[in-house]
């Protein structure tokens, strides 16, 4: 099976047809994050969405809420095409240029940040929730390097200390193992993922410190992947029942942390598997929505929601990606819910009026 950002073919089902299936921008077709050192949204991410912890992710929280947290995974541009430099401003880099983002551009020194050794060997981990083949290209500020400024394309060396095509991808991470620059001091790792079977790419800023203590390092995710903690039962909805899967008023409900993050708040990623994304997502009574539903690593058990006219919808067929067409029934603002047979669980909004 192969996901991407326009379009979502369903390859393994059993079912006679196949399906063609768009994906909305920014939706359940999110990939990766470098990991190890942990990007700037892993580590805010790590400190928990609704209560951060530094400075830094606070101000990212009060910039764009936390539904970027939450979306960690989806810094891209759907048709890059290797045109990293002419389509992302300077200042935007972190944000691969999308409002969304915009609090991942801040400049300022105190980013949580990873301590590393100059000119050492390292082992990078990009956590990969969706694998794709293509080439991973790693960029180290350059001397002089001040992170109190916006971070413009000519902060970075011109050429990458490493790169490499189609690394090996296991246990949901890809390694890379490469040597360190000669550097001092506080600085930024810039990665590019640039997809070769799609223009889509994606981008992470991870700050780090050499050759001093750090008071403050980053949370690096270690460890294989594991099986999450299954979230307390809900009932699922019926025709006739009266619970909701989520807030019905004005407000947007964020994504559960069930099955995405450990308890406590914080540390491996390494089980974020669940997503959800629906297109359009604001419609009338009557149209209708088609729902991304995405169990990486699992299967989707269910997408639900009182928005639909069958607030319950399951898959006929085993598969780790679905995206029915389902028509929207009652006005308001509505959770629409995936969950997944590993106790995984991802929530968006839909709008309907």
């Amino acid at each position: 099976m192969q996901i991407n950002r326009k379009a979502l073919v369903a390859t393994t089902l059993a079912a006679p047809t196949l399906l063609a299936l768009a994906v909305a921008p920014g939706t359940a077709s999110a990939h990766g994050t470098m990991s190890n050192p942990p990007s700037r949204l892993m580590v805010c991410y790590s400190e928990g969405p609704e209560s951060p912890k530094s400075a830094a992710c606070k101000q990212a929280v009060a910039m764009g809420g936390t539904q970027p947290l939450y979306d960690w995974n989806e810094v891209n541009v759907a048709d890059a095409a290797g045109r990293h430099r002419e389509i992302i401003p300077d200042g935007e880099l972190c944000s691969a240029g999308r409002d969304k983002y915009r609090g991942f551009d801040q400049a300022r020194a105190d980013w949580p940040a990873t301590t590393m050794t100059s000119g050492a060997s390292h082992t990078f981990r990009f956590r990969a929730t969706a694998p794709h083949k293509g080439a991973f290209e790693l960029y180290l500020t350059k001397d002089g390097y001040d992170p109190a400024r916006p971070l413009k394309w000519s902060d970075l060396e011109a050429r990458p200390f490493h790169s490499v095509q189609n690394p090996v991808v296991a246990d949901g991470y890809y390694t890379m193992t490469a040597k360190l620059p000669s550097r001092q001091g506080r600085h930024l790792i810039y990665a590019i993922w640039q997809r070769s079977d799609s223009p889509e790419a994606f981008y992470s800023c991870s700050d780090v410190v050499f050759g001093q203590s750090n008071p403050s390092p980053a949370p690096t995710p270690t460890g294989k992947p594991t099986a999450t903690p299954k979230p307390t039962p809900t009932p699922a909805p019926t025709g006739t029942g009266t619970a909701t899967p989520g807030p019905t008023g004005t407000g947007t409900p964020k994504p559960t942390a069930t099955a995405t993050r450990p308890p406590g708040g914080g540390g491996s990623l390494a089980a974020v598997n669940a997503g959800v994304g629906v297109s359009p997502a604001t419609v009338a009574v009557g149209a209708r929505v088609k729902v991304t539903a995405v169990c990486g690593g699992s299967q989707v058990r269910d997408v639900t929601s009182y928005a639909f006219a069958t607030p319950r919808n399951a898959p006929g067929v085993p598969t780790v990606a679905w995206a029915p067409a389902l028509k929207a029934a009652k006005a308001g603002t509505h959770a629409v819910t995936v969950r997944c047979k590993d106790g995984g669980v991802a929530r968006t909004a839909l709008t309907v009026n």
